[in-house]
């Protein structure tokens, strides 16, 4: 079977001219991601992704199509300055549908999923062991809808004419899989590419969760209307009328609205958590769509179990009450974390990604998408720790392999 990422990359558009062209975009591509300097570890800059691809088995090169010398008859890899301008000059719309489109593949079933294997006697994954021990602990209530969660993230030392690079990213709950990510033009606010960034996903029945500034009368019309989805919306200052109706909605002593709340408690990473979420229906002319407000209250303290801070949310949804329970919608808000801890950080700590010095066109976008790539490699290979799993890819046969390759 041809590689199903092979043939999405080739067809992104190759923005450089006719004239002198050597070596062909989609070579210069899959180096880029399967050194990827990404699915590595140890290559996290232009610098160190082409120092891998220079070692790129003859035979790989051959099979993707690499330029041949005519003098020496070896197949030959494309210089750094090249990988620098292709990465600065490539479409990033274009290159977050072929890379988020492979990942869609694999979830469906029409694509192989990555295979990524550890040695035998390697003990099992950290993550692995606190997601089985929550998994029993806080246990998921069933009936809960496929969710995503949908954020933006400044790339931390890149610079435009404006300000930083800006990408929202749309993300799983569940797996944390990247489903989309758009960059937010120069001074314009990152819900002003919603539409665009869910337009080409396939979301329909999906819930969608978001922060306040996307709390919007044409948001809420777009997941409900267009998209065929629904949305858990947070309520703060920017709607002022409607967080006013919320408060009064639930208004009241915790004993007078006990079968409409739920409770959850955590102890871990140094501190304890008491979560509350209470519950009241509503409908449109609250907000364009809505079914349910809610709050959640959450205290925080220490291991003795004294709570030193309070944090109240109040947020809006627009799935009734038959199709989620307080204890759905405690779920669904804790879920909206996953583009927090499952992109924003994880590309932060585990490909430095703030510590780029990559600033020149579009090539900041681009590695990010690369990333994304490789985070969705990793986790549809059901890998949970991101950088063991790229200190297993020590042989590039094995790499190359993770695609088909």
């Amino acid at each position: 079977m041809a590689s199903s990422l092979l043939q999405r990359l080739r067809q992104v558009p190759d923005p450089r001219r006719l004239r002198g062209l050597r070596h062909p975009l989609v070579v210069i591509l899959i180096l880029i991601l399967t050194a990827c300097a990404t699915l590595v570890a140890g290559n996290d800059g232009v610098t160190g992704i082409r120092q891998w691809a220079a070692r790129t088995p003859q035979d790989v090169l051959g099979r993707l199509g690499a330029r041949r010398n005519p003098l020496t008859g070896r197949y030959v890899v494309p210089s750094e300055r090249t990988f620098r301008r292709v990465l600065a000059s490539v479409d990033g719309d274009a290159l977050d549908a072929a890379t988020c489109g492979y990942a869609a593949e694999v979830v469906t079933g029409d694509a192989p999923r990555p295979v990524i294997a550890c040695a035998d006697d390697e003990p099992v994954e950290r993550e692995q062991h606190r997601a089985k021990t929550r998994a029993l602990t806080h246990p998921t209530p069933a009936g809960l809808l496929p969710a995503a969660a949908i954020d933006g993230k400044p790339l931390h030392g890149t610079r435009t004419q404006t300000g930083q690079v800006f990408l929202v990213a749309a993300v799983t709950h569940q797996h944390a899989v990247i489903l989309g990510q758009r960059q937010v033009p120069d001074k314009r606010g990152e819900n002003t590419v919603i539409a665009d960034l869910l337009a080409p996903l396939d979301v329909v029945g999906m819930l969608l969760t978001l922060d306040a500034l996307h709390t919007t009368k044409k948001t809420a019309r777009l997941i409900t209307g267009e998209l065929q989805a629904h949305y858990l919306l947070v309520l703060k200052g920017n709607q002022p009328l409607a967080l006013q109706a919320a408060q009064a909605l639930l208004s009241g002593t915790d004993t007078a609205l006990t079968d409409r709340m739920n409770t959850t408690d955590d102890r871990g990473h140094g501190r304890t958590e008491h979560r509350t979420i209470r519950v009241a229906a509503c409908d449109d002319t609250l907000f364009p769509g809505a079914r349910q407000v809610f709050r959640r209250r959450r205290d925080t303290g220490g291991l003795d179990g004294v709570r030193t801070s309070k944090e109240i949310i109040h947020g809006i949804v627009s799935i009734t009450a038959d199709q989620a329970g307080p204890e759905h919608l405690n779920a669904y808000a804790r879920g909206h974390w996953a583009v927090e801890n499952g992109l924003h950080w994880t590309r932060d700590v585990a490909f430095h990604e703030d510590d780029s010095q990559l600033r020149t066109g579009a090539a900041p976008r681009n590695l990010a998408a690369f990333r994304n790539l490789a985070l969705n490699t990793f986790r549809l290979a059901a890998r949970a720790n991101i950088a063991h799993a790229r200190r297993d890819l020590h042989d590039r046969a094995d790499t190359f392999a993770v695609y088909g390759i």
